[in-house]
């Protein structure tokens, strides 16, 4: 699979080590920024890391600020991405099994490490069901459609 990861300041420390453990898992991950910890703003990397995965079909994302929601908005605003603010292995899972999420998102300041490891593991190892999701997932694109998004 392919990744791209974008943080914000809130998000920064744990970048590295999640470019490290997807790497470890066999997967690629490709860091959208930023390069240091100073101050930054979330939508500016959550747009870019959306957009990337966009551009990219079939490829993941992840982003980090202090709560993941910030972020996550963000990305969401990207016609046809589905980002995802998880906080647990389960959210993480059933973002992909029902809500075809291709942005795993959180919160460096709401979980620990070890809790990050279960959620992308969960997030990778979890395919969409598709059937009664699929009919879901095509109504939130038809929202954006209504709402000239697309």
């Amino acid at each position: 699979m392919k990744f791209y990861i974008a943080t914000d300041h809130a998000g920064f420390h744990y970048k590295a080590q999640v470019i490290d453990y997807v790497r470890s898992k066999g997967h690629e991950i490709i860091d959208l920024g930023p390069e240091t910890a100073d101050r930054v703003d979330y939508p500016d990397y959550g747009r870019k890391c959306a957009e990337a995965v966009k551009a990219d079909p079939g490829s993941f994302g992840i982003v980090i600020c202090g709560t993941g929601i910030g972020i996550s908005i963000a990305a969401n605003k990207v016609p046809g991405i589905r980002a995802a603010t998880c906080h647990d292995a389960y959210t993480a899972a059933m973002a992909r099994a029902h809500n075809n999420a291709q942005i795993l998102g959180f919160g460096e300041r709401v979980v620990g490490m070890g809790v990050v490891q279960s959620m992308i593991d969960a997030f990778i190892e979890t395919d969409f069901e598709g059937g009664r999701h699929e009919r879901r997932v095509e109504k939130i694109a038809r929202i954006e459609e209504d709402h000239h998004c697309l």
